[in-house]
C-alpha cells in the first residue's frame, strides 16, 4: 500500500474486502492461532485471484482534457444534472468541486474514500470515468455572470420538440460511467453524499451500451432499432480532431458567431476573459425517445433507406462496408440517388452541413413500457463539440427539417454544459474558473 495524497493510506476496493474478509473470518480461526489471517496476507502478496482485465481497467482521472469524452464508451452511464439548494455560493461551489475531484480521482483508481459502504467493494475500477460541467444558470447564481461563455447561449428550438423541463438544464452536470453498474450506482451515491447541502439532483438518466467481450471482435455500438450507430464519428487521430471538439487557446471569447444563442437564443453577457474553457469542450444532452412500435411496422428495406446503411452490416447502401465512404451521388436502376435526399446519413453528413462535427456518445435506455404498452425506451445523446454553434445547432436544425428518421423519434428533454478543461493531480475540476 501507498500513501494517498490525502496523507491517509490508499487501499484498492478489492484488497479492502480481502483484508475485511480476513478479519471477519478470525473469530472461526482463534483455535488455529490466528493462520486464517497470516494465510490471507501471504495470499494477497501473492495477488490472490486477479481481476479480469475488465476490472482491472483504470481510466487516469487527471490530465488536459476531462475523462469520459474520448474514452470508448463503457457498458453503463449515469448522467446527472444538479440544482444549487438556496444560499450556495461561489465558495460552497468552489469546495464541493474540490470534494468531487478528488473523491472521483481516487474511485477511478479503485481506491477506497471515506464513507465507503462497501456496494462495489470487490470489484475494481472497470473503467470508472467521472465528468462535469457547468449549466448556463450556475454563472448567475455564483456571480460570475461576465465569466459565462458566449457559447453556452440557450439552444434554440426545434420543430417537432416535447421538451420536459423537469429532465432538462441544471446548474452542474456529472457523467458517470463504468464497465459494471454497481461500481457506477456506488460512485453515484458518493457524489450526492459531497453533495448535501450544496446541491441536489435536478433529473438523472441511466443509461446502457454493449458490454465489452460480448461480440467475437470490438463491434460499433448498435442503437436499439437495430442499426449500428456512431460509425461516422470523427476519431481522435483525425487532423482537425481537437479544433472540432475542444475548444482552442485561440478561441476569442469562445462565442464564435454569437454562440448557439446567434442561431435562435441570447448571446449572454460572456465576458473577455474566457481562458478557463481552453481545452475544455461542450456537451449537449438529449433524451430521444425511440418510437419502436412504429419502427418496427415497417418492412427491414424500408428501414435501410431511412437510415441509408444495410441493417446487418452498417454498410452504406451504395456498397462496401461499415467504413466505406458513401458515395451520395450514386444513382439506382430508376435514376434517383441510392442514398434518398432524405437518409439519415445524408442529412447529418458533415459535407451537407458546412463541417459542422460533432463527437458523439449516447447511450441506450429503457425506462419501463406506457399504459399503452410502447416501451419508453430510445436513446441518451451526448454530443461533443468546441462550440455547439458549430455543431449541433445547425445539424440539429437540418435533422428537424428533413429526416426520414423524424417521424421515429421523439426529443423529451434537452439540456447543455460547459465541460471545464481536466486538472492537474493536487487540482479539481473548474478551479481555474472558480478561483480565477
Amino acid at each position: 500500500m501507498k500513501p494517498a495524497s490525502s496523507g491517509r493510506w490508499s487501499v484498492s476496493r478489492r484488497r479492502f474486502v480481502g483484508v475485511a474478509g480476513a478479519a471477519g473470518a478470525g473469530g472461526l480461526a482463534i483455535g488455529v492461532g490466528g493462520g486464517a489471517v497470516a494465510f490471507a496476507g501471504e495470499s494477497d502478496r501473492d495477488g490472490g485471484t486477479p481481476l479480469t482485465r475488465l476490472g482491472s481497467t483504470a481510466v487516469p482521472f487527471f490530465g488536459k482534457h476531462q475523462a469520459g469524452i474520448t474514452t470508448p464508451a463503457q457498458a453503463k452511464a449515469v448522467l446527472l444534472a444538479w440544482d444549487l439548494e438556496p444560499g450556495a455560493d461561489r465558495a460552497a461551489v468552489a469546495a464541493l468541486m474540490r470534494r468531487w475531484s478528488d473523491t472521483a480521482a481516487r474511485l477511478t483508481q479503485g481506491e477506497v474514500v471515506d464513507g465507503d459502504d462497501q456496494v462495489a467493494a470487490d470489484a475494481g475500477p472497470c473503467s470508472l470515468t467521472v465528468t462535469f460541467g457547468f449549466g448556463a444558470t450556475l454563472f448567475d447564481k455564483v456571480g460570475l455572470a461576465q465569466r459565462r461563455p458566449a457559447a453556452l447561449a440557450p439552444l434554440p428550438p426545434f420543430p417537432g420538440d416535447a421538451l420536459d423541463a423537469a429532465r432538462s438544464d441544471g446548474d452542474l452536470f456529472t457523467q458517470v460511467c463504468a464497465d459494471d453498474g454497481l461500481v457506477a450506482f456506488a460512485t453515484v451515491r458518493t457524489l450526492q453524499r459531497l453533495a448535501k447541502g450544496v446541491a441536489r439532483v435536478r433529473w438523472q438518466s441511466n443509461g446502457f451500451a454493449r458490454s465489452p467481450g460480448a461480440t467475437a471482435k470490438p463491434m460499433t455500438h448498435r442503437n436499439l432499432m437495430g442499426q449500428i450507430d456512431g460509425t461516422n464519428n470523427p476519431k481522435p487521430n483525425d487532423p482537425a480532431f481537437d479544433k472540432k471538439i475542444f475548444v482552442a487557446e485561440d478561441a476569442g471569447d469562445v462565442g464564435g458567431a454569437g454562440g448557439a444563442g446567434g442561431a435562435g437564443g441570447t448571446s449572454g453577457t460572456a465576458g473577455t476573459d474566457q481562458k478557463w474553457v481552453t481545452g475544455g469542450t461542450y456537451v449537449v444532452f438529449r433524451r430521444i425517445r425511440m418510437l419502436l412500435d412504429t419502427w418496427d411496422g415497417i418492412d427491414k428495406a424500408r428501414q435501410e433507406r431511412v437510415i441509408g446503411r444495410a441493417k446487418d452490416t452498417g454498410a452504406p447502401l451504395t456498397g462496401g462496408d461499415e467504413h466505406s465512404a458513401a458515395d451520395f451521388g450514386k444513382p439506382g436502376p430508376d435514376g434517383t440517388p441510392v442514398i434518398a435526399a432524405d437518409a439519415h446519413i445524408r442529412v447529418a453528413a458533415p459535407e451537407f452541413n458546412r463541417g459542422a462535427t460533432m463527437l458523439r456518445r449516447g447511450y441506450s435506455y429503457h425506462d419501463g413500457f406506457g399504459t399503452d404498452g410502447a416501451p419508453d425506451a430510445g436513446l441518451l445523446f451526448l454530443a461533443w463539440q468546441h462550440d455547439p454553434a458549430d455543431g449541433f445547432v445547425p445539424i440539429q436544425r437540418k435533422l428537424a427539417r428533413g429526416d426520414a428518421l423524424s417521424p421515429f423519434l421523439r426529443h423529451e428533454a434537452s439540456a447543455m454544459f460547459v465541460i471545464p478543461p481536466g486538472c492537474a493531480q493536487g487540482g479539481y475540476v473548474g478551479q481555474s474558473l472558480l478561483e480565477g
